[in-house]
């Protein structure tokens, strides 16, 4: 069974497992589906609010396929998500990251 299905299987069963949601959109990035793993970040979000790999993740998948003013968007949402959560690691890498893609 390949990691695609394996994580599916998962997600049957809870379809808010973040863990599972988030492998299967990291996968399809690895596979050259971008925009697969942006819906699936979109919906491991709705899930989990305060899952902040997420998006940071979705933040470079949309920078990656130019898409610069929905990245700000979701790092602005993500950095919301790490204050929460205090995850202040994720917090300096997107704030850092905002900061580059503003001054493009």
């Amino acid at each position: 069974m390949d990691k695609l299905a394996a994580l599916n299987e998962i997600l049957q069963l809870d379809p808010a497992n973040a863990f599972a949601r988030y492998g299967i959109a990291m996968e399809h990035i690895s596979r050259g589906n971008p925009k697969v793993a942006l819906t699936e970040f979109s919906t491991l979000i709705g899930h989990n609010p305060d899952y902040v790999p997420a998006y940071q993740m979705a933040a470079q998948t949309l920078v990656t396929l130019g898409r610069t003013e929905e990245a700000l968007a979701r790092l602005h949402e993500g950095i919301a998500a790490a204050n929460r959560t205090g995850n202040q690691h994720a917090l300096a890498e997107m704030e850092a990251m905002r900061e580059e893609l503003a001054s493009r």
